[in-house]
């Protein structure tokens, strides 16, 4: 953890428990949302790593409407 980590920990322990439980709620939620630009990483992560598997011979490609056909046919 680092120094600022810690400190910030210190404080939040400080805090009586209805405010404890507060920082704990918002915190957890942050981490079910991430940023306009955190998300931005991700699927830049992700397309990276979904081409090079195509590239690399471990993916194929699909014809959009035969994708778009089987997921019709799931939600039947």
């Amino acid at each position: 953890m680092s120094p600022q980590a810690a400190a910030v920990e210190a404080e939040a322990l400080k805090l009586d428990l209805a405010e404890r439980a507060k920082l704990a709620e918002t915190l957890l939620l942050s981490l079910d949302a991430p940023s306009e630009e955190e998300n931005l990483k991700l699927w830049i992560t992700e397309a990276e790593q979904r081409l090079a598997d195509l590239r690399g011979g471990r993916a194929k490609e699909r014809p959009a409407s035969a994708v778009i056909r089987r997921a019709m046919a799931a939600l039947r």
